[in-house]
């Protein structure tokens, strides 16, 4: 790429935001003053999602003091990242207008851009990706991490190649992981045991040690977690774990009893917490350029 090429729009796609901003992908590093974050209503119209997805990049050239630029995009799965095209279905509770859309072509459409200025790849394998570049994954070979919030995302990376693990949708007790270890689980589950309406998974660790409610959903998402940890760790046998997600914010809350329920899996394993928060995705996300080029 020439120089002028260096300086990609990432994007990443979350289940009730869009975070995007320019990104140097020579240097790894995002610029934070063409940051823009918008929410998102991931149940809308079509129509209604992909103009705050194109006010969002408008908003970043705006910023950037540029008429348009290539495009990187961190998009949840399952989805076909080569023809742009969303596979996510009502069972996962987001984005379900956008099912078998082309969503590349929309958005590049809707921002007047050619359709070939936008690449797009899995959320949690550009967070990864990210991490590994310029996180808490450098240096370690092999890696893999996840994300935790509204689904659950998997990835590894080895040898300088990462990419999407796909584990969210393993099938586990009557349903799949993801299931188990996300956001949903945390509200139903409190909401099962108490009846009552927790606003987010912050309350519900807010309330660990005081409400046994809480507590006991913190235990059992130990489990499920661990269940689903044990399988990914023998499956790669990294040098490091990075835990990136909304959820990761309660680590400290639950990294003792996850080590537990792991167990001697865990054994030369480095557990980290994401270090670069969104900005992982968004260099992960511009970096598809960088591998296009190559």
């Amino acid at each position: 790429m020439q120089t002028h090429d260096q300086q990609i729009l990432g994007i990443d796609i979350g289940g009730s935001h869009i975070t995007a901003g320019m990104v140097n992908i020579q240097s790894y590093r995002p610029d934070e003053s063409t940051m823009v974050r918008l929410r998102v209503d991931s149940h809308a119209p079509a129509a209604e999602i992909m103009a705050t997805w194109s006010q969002a990049v408008r908003e970043v050239w705006q910023k950037a003091g540029i008429a348009s630029s290539r495009i990187g995009i961190a998009m949840p799965g399952p989805f076909d990242y080569q023809k742009g095209i969303s596979l996510i279905a009502k069972e996962f509770h987001k984005y379900e207008a956008l099912y078998k859309l082309p969503v590349g072509d929309m958005l590049a459409e809707a921002a007047g851009i050619p359709s070939t200025y936008i690449l797009m790849r899995n959320d949690a394998e550009a967070f990864l990706e990210g991490e590994v570049l310029s996180g808490a994954a450098k240096g370690f070979n092999p890696a893999i991490g996840i994300t935790t919030g509204t689904g659950i995302g998997s990835a590894r990376s080895r040898n300088g190649v990462t990419s999407d693990a796909e584990l969210s949708v393993t099938p586990y007790l009557d349903g799949m992981a993801e299931d188990y270890t996300s956001i949903r689980f945390f509200l139903g589950r409190y909401k099962e045991l108490t009846g009552k309406i927790a606003t987010d998974v912050r309350a519900i660790a807010d309330a660990v040690g005081t409400d046994p409610a809480a507590t006991q959903v913190f235990e059992e998402f130990e489990q499920h977690l661990g269940v689903f940890l044990r399988h990914f760790i023998q499956l790669d046998r990294p040098q490091v774990l990075v835990v990136g997600g909304n959820i990761a914010n309660a680590l400290p809350i639950f990294e003792a009893g996850l080590r537990r329920e792991v167990g001697e899996l865990f054994n030369g394993v480095e557990l980290r917490k994401a270090a670069l928060g969104e900005a992982a995705a968004l260099i992960g996300g511009a970096c598809c350029w960088h591998y296009a080029a190559q």
